[in-house]
């Protein structure tokens, strides 16, 4: 296992999305996922307070729920850094995204203690808000992130999903008010590079683009470090499925270019495409933590074998380069 620091915290450079445990895979599955996870020496786990409302019978908090009855089963505490997020919760039951319980400062100290008492922690490690919540001023979500911190309910603060300039405005907000700064920004991330005027399938997800990684860079060299967590970095099995097609955004002629050099690279390192896409991003520059959300043992083993896939400097500057 490889590992990396969040602001001064080691934890795994693998991340484990619990988005599915509890609901689609079964409690017993859940368990042995997160079982083998542990005991490969993996210490990061991510969820939300809104997993999975929208699938049939789902109310939000199934993947929260679980994992807190599963740390207190097993008796885990402050080894495995637990990070949620809270915003994108639907208000009215059956409802989407429109219905969102949104980032006030109000609906950030409610949904806090919610996930505080379904994790089974006085603490959270990690809060991210979940998305953008046009409704409410940046500022006052900040503020009520900096409350949650003073009272000791939070340790980390982090932002998914927001178009850069509202992380620039999160900063100067924190910073003209002495509040701790979102400094762990998650967004969906992959070697692959969609187009980014075409749409992605998935409404509620926000790529990395070439902007966010330039403020990154910039907020690092004047001193204000980000850590960058990549959700769906292997493209929900489009890597190695052929039941699984690409969307339509990654329909351009950089995808060939960019296929045909993972594969040089797999053969090369006696490595399957999705360990070297994993591999390409746990070597990244700025640093980025990839999190992988899998349903089996054999997904999981593929992804932990990746930890210990380490690629040439000019075989990742070779999958860097093609376009």
């Amino acid at each position: 296992m490889r590992y990396t620091t969040i602001q001064g915290r080691t934890v795994s450079a693998l991340c484990l999305g619990a988005m599915q445990f509890g609901s689609t895979t079964d409690a017993a599955t859940s368990a042995a996922l997160l079982d083998r996870f542990v005991e490969a020496g993996g210490t990061f786990v991510d969820t939300a307070d809104c997993y999975q409302f929208w699938v049939e019978g789902g109310q939000g908090h199934e993947s929260e729920t679980f994992l807190g009855g599963w740390r207190r089963e097993r008796g885990v505490t402050d080894e495995v850094v637990v990070a949620t997020k809270l915003g994108a919760q639907p208000t009215v039951p059956g409802a989407g995204l429109e219905a969102q319980e949104g980032l006030s400062a109000k609906a950030v100290a409610t949904a806090a203690e919610r996930s505080r008492a379904r994790l089974g922690v006085d603490t959270l490690d990690l809060l991210y808000a979940h998305r953008e919540d046009p409704r409410t001023p940046i500022e006052e979500t900040i503020g009520a992130f900096a409350e949650l911190v003073a009272r000791g309910e939070v340790r980390e603060l982090g932002m998914s999903n927001h178009r850069t300039w509202r992380l620039e405005r999160a900063r100067a907000a924190a910073e003209a008010n002495g509040w701790p700064r979102p400094r762990v920004l998650q967004y969906r991330y992959s070697y692959l590079q969609p187009r980014h005027d075409a749409a992605l399938e998935s409404s509620g997800h926000m790529h990395v683009t070439p902007e966010l990684l330039d403020f990154v860079r910039a907020e690092e060299a004047a001193g204000r470090e980000h850590a960058l967590v990549a959700y769906t970095p292997l493209l929900t099995g489009a890597y190695i499925r052929p039941d699984r097609p690409l969307e339509y955004a990654y329909d351009h002629p950089g995808t060939a270019a960019r296929l045909a050099a993972l594969d040089e690279v797999a053969a090369e390192a006696g490595a399957t495409r999705n360990q070297v896409v994993l591999a390409w991003l746990m070597d990244h520059e700025p640093r980025v933590v990839p999190l992988v959300g899998v349903s089996s043992l054999a997904q999981l083993d593929e992804a932990l074998e990746a930890t210990d896939l380490t690629l040439t400097a000019e075989q990742h500057s070779r999958l860097t380069a093609a376009h």
